[in-house]
């Protein structure tokens, strides 16, 4: 029997008649070298999906720790509000009470004060036994005055006037560091070129006016420089605010650069639920990794500081406080991740997936149909959420990321939040679809949560 022959389509420019006819082994080539330009292509889009995505996740606990120090470091703000709780902590009030009771019973002299106490009892004629023994009054008498001290210096720490100089303090310092490493031109430190100047201007001209209010018309020709101290004079300035620039583009772009690979890792590969899954649960191990790497640099800085500079209590509350927003933002982005990769499931093929989705589907449809019985139909706007449910929940979705994008520092209770907000929302449509009267849906494709198709 005779091979078949396919005719293929005339060449350009060929009339109707001329046909190139193609035999079955040429189809079965064609057919051979598609397939393998095909898988090529695949494997080309997997393996730079997955270079993708070991670079973002590489960069993601670096990207976390350089939005962080960028906070505390340019943001006086986010500072101020990082160390205010230290100074109402109870083991860090007990830390500065002891610092500062010794720092002013040292500059007591008790031998002193004994001495001249058995030379008043000598020269008042007191036997030569009751004078002599005066020394041994030194230690008690340093115990009454540290307990006086120790009494006094705690009222002042444990006010709220300590407090509220304590977070004044810290606003004025931090400001002067920021002027210094940016070389900013307002507030009273600043760095000009290699300097680091402490402004007098606002002194110098309200000392003036006083002057020559009191008479003093001289005062007034005060020269400009004299209005200017210089603290201290460096050559690694220049260094440190290029530092400090360097730091604050890390700490801008490199979340959106890690944030942007991720997504051309999800974009390239061939299977971009897959991938999602895959990215969400790296980037949560990576989170879980950096929660890790926490807790050992705890463990190192406490084993460091002496317990006679420091307190045990005090240097875990003071860690502990200044790493807290940073603890926060990785276990937020844990939370994250954990919930994209949980929907990236849901949307998939597994039979537990199915069932999440037969379950809510079932469910809404029910209260859909309950309304109905109620009399409350929605008619045609129901219709039209039942037809439109893909592009509906994928707005609902998108509308809940876009808010934990523009939340200010989000939180673990924020993410909870904006997740219950958007489910709420996507019962809410589904029930007033199913209340409307479904459309029917796609044969062979699965429905997402709340019956939509993924």
């Amino acid at each position: 029997m005779a091979p078949t022959q396919t005719p293929a389509p005339p060449p350009s420019g060929g009339g109707a008649d001329d046909q190139v006819v193609v035999t079955p082994e040429e189809h079965a080539e064609y057919r051979r070298l598609r397939h393998a330009a095909a898988v090529r292509h695949r494997t080309a889009r997997s393996v730079g999906a997955s270079v993708l995505l070991l670079v973002a996740l590489l960069l993601s606990p670096l990207a976390v720790v350089a939005a962080w120090v960028d906070d505390e470091v340019t943001d006086t703000d986010r500072y101020v509000q990082t160390v205010a709780p230290l100074g109402s902590d109870p083991a860090v009030q007990a830390a500065v009470t002891d610092r500062l009771t010794d720092r002013v019973v040292a500059n007591v002299d008790v031998e002193a004060v004994t001495r001249w106490l058995g030379e008043a009892l000598a020269d008042a004629g007191a036997p030569p036994a009751v004078a002599d023994r005066a020394d041994a009054l030194t230690g008690p008498l340093r115990a009454a005055v540290t307990d006086a001290v120790h009494r006094v210096v705690q009222r002042v720490v444990t006010s709220d006037a300590f407090e509220d100089a304590w977070v004044a303090a810290n606003r004025r310092a931090h400001t002067a560091v920021v002027n210094v490493l940016t070389g900013s031109q307002g507030g009273a430190v600043r760095a000009e070129q290699d300097k680091v100047v402490l402004d007098l201007g606002t002194v110098v001209d309200e000392v003036k006016q006083r002057l020559v209010d009191a008479g003093f018309e001289k005062a007034s020709v005060i020269p400009a420089p004299d209005r200017q101290i210089t603290l201290f004079e460096s050559d690694a300035l220049p260094e440190a605010q290029a530092g400090l620039r360097l730091l604050d583009v890390l700490g801008t772009w490199l979340p959106v650069l890690t944030v942007v690979l991720a997504a051309l890792a999800v974009w390239t590969a061939p299977g971009h639920r897959v991938m999602l899954l895959v990215t969400a649960l790296g980037a949560a191990l990576m989170m879980v990794l950096l929660l890790i790497a926490l807790a050992v640099a705890r463990r190192f800085y406490l084993d460091a500081v002496p317990a006679s500079t420091l307190p045990p209590d005090a240097a875990t509350a003071i860690y502990d406080t200044l790493v807290r927003f940073l603890r926060d933002s990785t276990r937020t982005l844990l939370v994250v991740a954990v919930v994209v990769a949980l929907a990236a499931y849901l949307y998939g093929p597994g039979r537990a997936a199915r069932g999440v989705r037969g379950l809510a589907a079932s469910g809404t449809t029910a209260a859909g149909h309950g309304l109905r019985r109620l009399g409350l139909r929605t008619g045609a706007a129901g219709r039209w959420l039942a037809a439109r449910r893909p592009g509906t929940t994928g707005v609902v979705i998108a509308g809940g990321a876009l808010a934990l994008v523009l939340w200010n520092h989000p939180t673990v209770a924020a993410v909870a939040l904006v997740l219950g907000l958007v489910l709420a929302v996507l019962v809410v449509l589904a029930v007033l679809a199913a209340a409307g009267g479904s459309a029917p849906r796609e044969a062979g494709r699965p429905a997402g949560p709340g019956g939509a198709a993924p």
